[in-house]
């Protein structure tokens, strides 16, 4: 009998662990499998712009292995008993995924087989088809930091052998974009010898600028030709941009923020190229370490040359006792509405939208934004147009109809210009890639 109670009390004591563990896995897959299906329909608009993971179906015996190895977390769930990607816009092309799954079910893919992702043509040395351009980062399908670091030190290496040098007066290397990639590229070009001049759009670091707070931006280990290694198990987005400053000021580079690439031609034995703000430099040879966002999209009206409009949201704080105006229909506009408002600092939050419906939003997005919309904590203008922009209000068209609204800032949030036109102009060759590895 006391053997029997101890066997019993042995099941209990495991079996109740048990029982918690495929509560909670059951509880997983099953929000996995509600955001699977509010992303699905959204189509075509969530498939994402870089090397990302496709699941066989058939093959994966849903063992988790793979969202357990995902180092950007809830990219995978599980669902039905499978593998599938929920949040793909947010995938880097990690490749932990696929090396962690067991039945080798994954593969990493550019495009779908509906979508293509249109990528430049490039030799394994990451040169173009217009010699002495050079293309690395995001731009070439591969999303992740560590790949964008590791093509910047190569490419660099690969430059140095070629011999190309400047004329009097022009740099050796230009490189355009000030990401991870474009700060790699010129630490390995000045480690190499060569005179390098960056440039870049938007600030000093790329687009991690623009993430929020304390979100983790890499794991594992950067290689930093010039510098060093960077050992550190993850790093968050103000780690990260520490160590950019840290590079800047130890290594002294000749940069200038604020300008967009407009053209890049042929000038005799080098390449000019040409920028907003009367930017003109010649170099022999043009590294672009661009992100596939491009520039922003503008509106093209009155006033949105203001110092009150941007462009991206950074933190709410700025906007603290403001009456703030977001434009567009998207997600990344109701985001940054519904940040705002739940941030509760702002004076009013308004959201204009051309469209009377906002029908290109996941589900979950938009119960969160109509619900704040049916407290008021924003104020929908849906079915308007933004024609102006002064200094205190904006001005509203609805059909006939010309509305003034009091306004300290306009947030807008209407998409980017593909940088594959630019590179169309400079004629580079582009490849269409459509769901394949």
């Amino acid at each position: 009998m006391t053997s029997y109670l101890a066997l019993l009390g042995l099941l209990i004591a495991a079996g109740i662990p048990y029982i918690l563990w495929t509560r909670l896995e059951a509880r997983k897959h099953q929000r996995a499998a509600i955001v699977h299906e509010d992303v699905a329909q959204m189509g075509d608009d969530v498939a994402p712009a870089s090397l990302h993971p496709e699941i066989d179906l058939d093959i994966c015996i849903g063992s988790g292995a793979c969202v357990r190895a995902c180092p950007e977390k809830e990219i995978l769930g599980i669902t039905d008993g499978r593998a599938r990607l929920i949040n793909p816009l947010s995938c880097v092309g990690h490749s932990a995924c696929m090396q962690a799954c067991p039945v080798g079910a994954i593969k990493l893919v550019f495009g779908t087989a509906t979508r293509g992702l249109e990528l430049p043509m490039l030799t394994p040395k990451y040169e173009t088809t217009c010699a002495g351009i050079y293309i690395i980062g995001e731009l070439t399908g591969m999303g992740l930091i560590r790949n964008a670091t590791m093509q910047g030190g190569q490419v660099a290496a690969t430059i140095a052998k070629t011999g190309r040098r400047a004329s009097a007066g022009d740099v050796d290397v230009l490189v355009v974009g000030a990401g991870p990639a474009g700060i790699a590229a010129a630490l390995g070009c000045t480690a190499n010898g060569l005179s390098v001049k960056i440039v870049e759009q938007s600030v000093y670091g790329g687009t991690i600028a623009h993430y929020p707070r304390s979100k983790i931006v890499m794991t594992g280990t950067l290689e930093l030709p010039g510098y060093g290694t960077v050992r550190k198990k993850t790093m968050q987005k103000e780690d990260l941009l520490a160590l950019w400053e840290d590079i800047r000021a130890r290594v002294h580079l000749d940069l200038q923020e604020g300008v967009r690439v407009e053209s890049i031609a042929r000038d005799g034995a080098a390449w000019r190229v040409v920028g907003t703000g009367g930017f003109t430099e010649r170099a022999p040879t043009v590294i672009l370490a661009l992100g596939r966002r491009g520039a922003p999209r503008t509106l093209g009206i009155p006033g949105e040359e203001l110092p009150k409009v941007v462009y991206r949201l950074l933190e709410p704080e700025p906007f603290a006792g403001k009456h703030v105006m977001v434009v567009g229909g998207g997600n990344a506009a109701a985001d940054c509405a519904i940040a705002l408002a739940e941030s509760e600092l702002c004076s009013s939050v308004s959201l204009s939208y051309r469209k009377s419906q906002l029908a290109r939003l996941r589900g979950t997005v938009r119960t969160r934004l109509e619900t704040l919309m049916r407290e008021q904590r924003v104020v929908p203008y849906l079915g308007t147009e933004l024609v102006s922009i002064e200094a205190d209000h904006v001005s509203l068209k609805r059909g006939a109809t010309l509305e003034r609204i009091p306004n300290d800032h306009v947030i807008v949030q209407i998409g980017g210009t593909s940088p594959s036109e630019l590179l169309k102009t400079i004629g580079i060759e582009l490849v269409e890639k459509r769901g394949e590895a």
